[in-house]
């Protein structure tokens, strides 16, 4: 197979003269993927990192040509990724994913937390999650079309129950639901968010194939939180999801067989020539490559790509950054009572803590711009701990407080009145890191 070399970086997006099935290196993905000819692009990523393949994604997004359509098919490692308008105290287990907030803290294999680009709610992936991304040119874009496609994929490989309900979801019917069932009707396997840019539109979307976490996603998606927190933003929908496989009668299950099936929906959609869909089955389940036609481009990608390409790149580094994830959050209050604007009962205090003990907090870009905490059941002393507590609590970014510091932080404004004394701020401290991921 003749092996085409790239254009020099100064003639970038101006490849040309690319003669039918001609195989590239991965380093000439990004001129391939601006070239203005290149109308359909398919590719599937061999690495399991979120912060890459959201960069890779964001990427096409941005370079590709306007008029083209790509599809782009990838899974990730253990994950919960919410949206861009989404608040992770509130969405996940801080606790039960890896503490990217203290250098060397937490494990190495445990389940990262991403905030992605475009909107939605929270998902966890995992190697049993198919994450699909199709862009396109705005104009013909409809938030039905994409799911669609894959629903007619499922129902290639025999998953004929599954169907797009009226959020823009996939959903399963369980197998044997009857009237006197208590299973829900449905089952959600497939979440979907967008992005729109002026002339472009990005769908992408989770499918659980075959999650060996399905029984136990709330680990990572329930929040200890929630029932304190009121949030600007986007709040999650909480569905019943399933697994695809389990509605399969043969036991046998291809995660490759799905993708391939979803690339040949693709194609019937778009246009895209018979011999592409070939030399995609063969090339997306073998060596990292990328094939080239005067109009189309498909291949493998991956890690690769954010070390050769600057705008992928910088892309990781945003993902991956604290900014990023925790500031970027929509003001939100935390609240161990009710008040006027969040009247819902809370869970009764510790037992360990006076019943007058009280925690206002509100958070603007995930700092602490009010407080009012306290711990006396006298007002007047009451408030005195109040003010003396906010003056250190005041500009500090949650995400940085750890339980040593809500120690510290607490001890400091609390010592020397009534109630203060060293158990009971151990005491709050240790309440207050557990609802609020300060590990």
């Amino acid at each position: 197979m003749l092996v085409r070399r790239c254009l020099a970086s100064s003639l970038r997006g101006s490849v040309r003269h690319v003669r039918y099935n001609s195989s590239y290196s991965l380093d000439c993905f990004s001129d391939l993927a601006r070239r203005p000819s290149s109308e359909h692009q398919i590719y599937q990523s061999l690495s399991t990192d979120p912060y890459v393949n959201l960069s890779i994604e964001h990427f096409l997004l941005q370079n590709a040509p306007a008029d083209s359509s790509i599809l782009f098919l990838y899974i990730n490692r253990p994950c919960v990724v919410i949206g861009r308008n989404q608040n992770p105290w509130l969405e996940t287990d801080l606790r039960s994913l890896y503490n990217d907030r203290r250098p060397g803290a937490g494990q190495d294999d445990a389940a990262v937390y991403v905030r992605r680009r475009s909107g939605g709610g929270a998902v966890f992936h995992d190697e049993g999650n198919l994450n699909y991304s199709v862009i396109s040119p705005r104009t013909t874009f409809t938030r039905d079309k994409h799911a669609e496609m894959v629903v007619r994929a499922l129902h290639r490989i025999g998953a004929v129950n599954t169907s797009v309900n009226t959020r823009h979801d996939i959903v399963m019917t369980p197998p044997e639901t009857n009237e006197d069932s208590n299973e829900a009707p449905f089952r959600k396997v497939s979440g979907s968010a967008f992005k729109l840019t002026r002339h472009r539109a990005l769908h992408h979307g989770t499918c659980l194939l075959d999650s060996p976490n399905i029984h136990d996603l709330g680990r990572f998606l329930r929040s200890p939180a929630r029932g304190y927190i009121q949030a600007k933003g986007v709040e999650s929908v909480r569905s019943p999801v399933g697994n695809v496989s389990s509605a399969l009668a043969d036991s046998f299950f291809s995660m490759q067989a799905v993708m391939d099936s979803v690339v040949e929906e693709f194609a019937r959609m778009y246009g895209v020539h018979a011999d592409v869909v070939r030399r995609a089955r063969r090339a997306l389940a073998g060596e990292p490559e990328i094939f080239a036609g005067d109009s189309w481009v498909m291949g493998t990608v991956g890690d690769a790509q954010g070390e050769q390409e600057p705008e992928i790149g910088k892309g990781i580094a945003e993902l991956r950054s604290l900014e990023w994830k925790y500031t970027q959050t929509p003001q939100f209050t935390f609240s161990t009572y009710p008040t006027e604007d969040d009247p819902r009962e809370r869970a009764p205090l510790p037992a360990t803590l006076p019943s007058s003990t009280r925690v206002f907090l509100r958070f603007k870009h995930g700092a602490i711009i009010e407080s009012k905490v306290s711990i006396s059941s006298d007002a007047s002393v009451a408030s005195d701990q109040a003010s003396r507590v906010h003056q250190v609590l005041n500009g500090q970014k949650l995400h940085e407080i750890t339980v040593e510091r809500w120690t510290e932080m607490l001890r400091h404004g609390l010592a020397g009145t009534d109630g203060g004394d060293e158990a009971l701020v151990q005491e709050l401290a240790d309440y207050l890191g557990d609802l609020l991921g300060g590990q």
